[in-house]
């Protein structure tokens, strides 16, 4: 059975990732941090100075080659992964070339290139400004802080540990229920007749949001050990028994430090771009009327937060 489940700016993109952040009320799974909140790391450790390569005088270090890295992305995929250093300090021996030739034939001072150079210089300022507000944010103190205020705001949530039996025919339902209700095995029967039978019917731990409205208004109002009469759902007949019940713990410190420290990443950036858009002086020509920019578009390599996870499906 599966479970139920901006304006064009930085700080809009950022703020709608805090509203569903650490405080939202979902558990607190990992995700990956931003790429404007850590740089990505070289596979190895290396000296960022060591050089190797000069191209007509041109330096090429190991500098050149985690930016590249970082900046290529998914693109290094195809890859593998002994041969990517040289693939990429062979990239940037060639874009280097092109540069040079480029240069050579004045195509640097072109409007076109000249806007791109300003747009390029722009953006590794914004990256630089965010990565340094975002480690600034980062600290032990703030990290339990915002921790004990999400213990202490989290609201106690009930859950059950339960099994199930699902079949198409009402009829048979009532057998099975019948069967388990008078001393039957429920495991057993779960994997001789249902048609989610993985691990005897197993779903686990869950709360009442997890599950259908049907499936979770029966469950919840069984006691520990207690048997359902047939239950329908847009899946089908299913029969309940709760193998116990409990307030959802708390999870520990440990277990969400990654996801407290993007909090405090995301939440930094935010503040600072509402705070440089409220003492700036911003004037837009009278009558113009830009597009709006799509509900979900995020800066290209800033990536604030994803939305909350979705509750992971069980049979």
């Amino acid at each position: 059975m599966t479970r139920t489940v901006q304006s064009t700016a930085i700080a809009a993109a950022l703020s709608a990732a805090l509203a569903t952040g650490l405080m939202g009320g979902a558990a607190l799974a990992q995700q990956p941090a931003p790429a404007a909140a850590a740089a990505a790391a070289p596979a190895k450790s290396v000296d960022p100075a060591t050089l190797l390569a000069t191209v007509n005088g041109t330096p090429i270090r190991e500098a050149d080659i985690i930016l590249a890295e970082e900046d290529l992305g998914s693109g290094l995929a195809q890859i593998p992964a002994e041969q990517r250093h040289d693939y990429v300090l062979s990239f940037l021996i060639d874009t280097t070339l092109l540069a040079q030739a480029a240069q050579a034939e004045k195509l640097d001072q072109t409007p076109q290139v000249q806007q791109r150079l300003a747009y390029a210089r722009t953006k590794a300022l914004m990256e630089a400004m965010m990565l340094r507000e975002a480690k600034q944010a980062v600290t032990e103190d703030a990290k339990r802080k915002t921790y004990d205020e999400f213990v202490k705001s989290a609201p106690p949530e009930e859950e059950v540990h339960a099994r199930h039996i699902l079949v198409d025919d009402e009829a048979k339902a009532k057998e099975i229920a019948a069967k388990a209700k008078a001393g039957a095995d429920f495991a057993k029967l779960a994997e001789e007749n249902s048609k989610d039978n993985t691990d005897g019917g197993d779903l686990g731990y869950f709360s009442k949001e997890q599950m259908v409205p049907e499936f979770a208004e029966a469950a919840f109002k069984l006691d520990k050990g207690q048997i359902s009469d047939p239950v329908k759902t847009q899946f089908g007949w299913h029969i309940i028994k709760i193998e116990d019940k409990r307030t959802k713990p708390v999870p520990s410190f440990d277990q969400v430090e990654a996801q407290v420290d993007q909090y405090l990443q995301r939440k930094a950036q935010a503040d600072l771009v509402t705070k440089l858009r409220a003492d700036a002086k911003i004037v837009k020509p009278e009558g113009a009327t830009p597009a709006a920019a799509p509900a979900d578009a995020k800066p290209a390599d800033a990536k604030p937060a994803d939305g909350k996870p979705a509750a992971p499906a069980k049979p």
